[in-house]
């Protein structure tokens, strides 16, 4: 593998250009990801639904183009569902897709189905079986799952998201809608999810509503957003106030995450698109363009500030380490580098500090070098995490991209704990259990593969440090 900023272990598409997650589905073994994909260009154009399975959410691999754009327009997002009771008519356990037209402008949604394990799709007859609604613009991204004893349909418009029922995935009813101000309204809403997590271990439960937001992201341009509520069969209730924006990451490059359905295991896992729509078009290209994030589990958690949603890398990515480095009871000192003999740019690193609010800042240099390096901390006195990418290496591409991305954090009994996934051109960080995220893109320079842990002005103690060198699967 040559290309310089493809990834070693976070899927890329086999060539030119890539956004959206779509039709996440698990069935016979195999989880299924499709995607939005131009085969002819590494810009974003007509767009196709790529597809690629997976045995483990860790070794991928690509098949044939599912879904064409034709004479009813570009194949837009949607999702992917079992049919296990043949309600669709097109086979017990047909596989099908649902998802949006676009044709100047005017967005339909419509169904195809595969009766052999997804290898070959067929465009039902009747589409489209929503039509356009003649007082919307934007009308698209459907995300469907089975409740009780119907099909339900979530469906982005606008600012709002529109909930459908139907017993057959061919006749539609709207049921509810869900919007009018909630979160954050900057930008259009796109890529619904909608689920349901546990609370607890008293059998309480929560849903979660994902909504993506096309601007105004919590570190400029796009963005994802998540309501906690209740979802009543019909429509979506949220239990958080009106002016509230809860971010599912505090990164630039996290947008229009999707969750699979019929996950064998009942575990709700998620992954996003990791660019951002400020600069997707622009950002360092050879030949290939768009990248995904490490595969998510989600629950919830109750924290001081209420309900929120958690992410953590599924353990499935355990199995590329391969070689690690583990410390204990550390104390780290302005100018000392526990790591000056680590260098490389594939790592997992778990790192547990005890919260030190005189040490101002402390963290990881990661692809450090004379004059570049991103920089991974925790701001002790304004209690931040944060990703810096003002020295990342390359930016001049869009002059929004060196920025500082943050998020407020509150140490837990007393430490701080991040979770870093750092993969050639990205960084993920999961901060005490995944409570706060943030996932920034980066371009160093090839040469730069330093690696630090660092503290500003006061000593810090570390409590634990592993550090892990990751395979390569691309």
């Amino acid at each position: 593998m040559n290309d310089l900023y493809r990834p070693e272990y976070h899927f890329t598409p086999p060539s030119n250009w890539m956004n959206d997650p779509n039709g996440l589905v698990f069935f016979d073994g195999e989880y299924h990801l499709f995607y939005q994909y131009h085969p002819h260009s590494s810009v974003w154009g007509p767009m196709h639904w790529g597809h690629a399975v997976s045995t483990d959410l860790v070794h991928w691999q690509h098949l044939p183009i599912s879904l064409y754009p034709d004479e009813h327009g570009m194949i837009f997002s949607g999702s992917a569902v079992v049919d296990v009771n043949n309600t669709a008519g097109f086979g017990k356990n047909a596989l099908v897709a649902i998802f949006t037209y676009n044709k100047d402008y005017k967005e339909s949604q419509s169904l195809a189905y595969s009766t052999d394990r997804g290898r070959t799709w067929t465009k039902y007859s009747g589409n489209p079986v929503i039509p356009h609604p003649a007082s919307v613009r934007d009308f698209r991204d459907p995300k469907v799952f089975w409740h009780e004893d119907r099909w339900v349909m979530s469906l982005a418009a606008g600012d709002t998201i529109l909930f459908f029922t139907s017993p057959n995935l061919k006749h539609w009813e709207q049921s509810g809608s869900f919007g009018g101000g909630f979160g954050s309204t900057t930008g259009v809403w796109e890529m619904p999810d909608l689920f349901k997590l546990p609370l607890g271990k008293d059998g309480e439960s929560r849903w979660v509503l994902i909504v993506g937001v096309g601007k105004g992201g919590p570190a400029g341009g796009s963005g994802t957003q998540y309501f906690i509520g209740d979802f009543n069969g019909k429509t979506f209730i949220s239990e958080n106030q009106r002016d509230a924006i809860l971010w599912t990451d505090h990164g630039s490059d996290y947008y229009a995450p999707q969750s699979w359905s019929n996950e064998p295991d009942g575990r709700r896992i998620m992954l996003g698109w990791m660019s951002n729509w400020q600069y997707a078009r622009e950002v360092p290209s050879d030949g290939w363009r768009g990248m995904f994030s490490v595969p998510r589990e989600l629950s919830l958690a109750v924290t001081a500030d209420g309900v929120c949603l958690a992410h953590r890398p599924v353990p499935e990515l355990k199995a590329l380490r391969v070689k690690g480095w583990n410390w204990q009871n550390q104390t780290i000192r302005p100018g000392e580098n526990l790591l000056n003999s680590l260098t490389g740019d594939a790592f997992e690193i778990i790192v547990e500090f005890q919260d030190q609010p005189s040490a101002n800042s402390f963290g990881l240099h990661v692809r450090k070098g004379a004059e570049e390096c991103t920089t991974i901390g925790y701001n002790a006195r304004s209690r931040r995490v944060f990703i810096d990418r003002t020295r990342s290496g390359q930016s001049a591409f869009n002059e929004e991209f060196a920025a500082v991305h943050s998020a407020s954090l509150e140490p837990q009994n007393g430490f701080v704990r991040l979770h870093i996934f750092l993969d050639r051109c990205s960084v993920e960080v999961f901060a005490n259990d995944g409570i706060i995220t943030l996932s920034d893109l980066i371009y160093p320079s090839p040469q730069n593969l330093g690696l630090e842990i660092f503290t500003e002005a006061n000593e810090v103690f570390v409590m634990s440090l592993s550090v892990h060198f990751m395979q390569a699967v691309n």
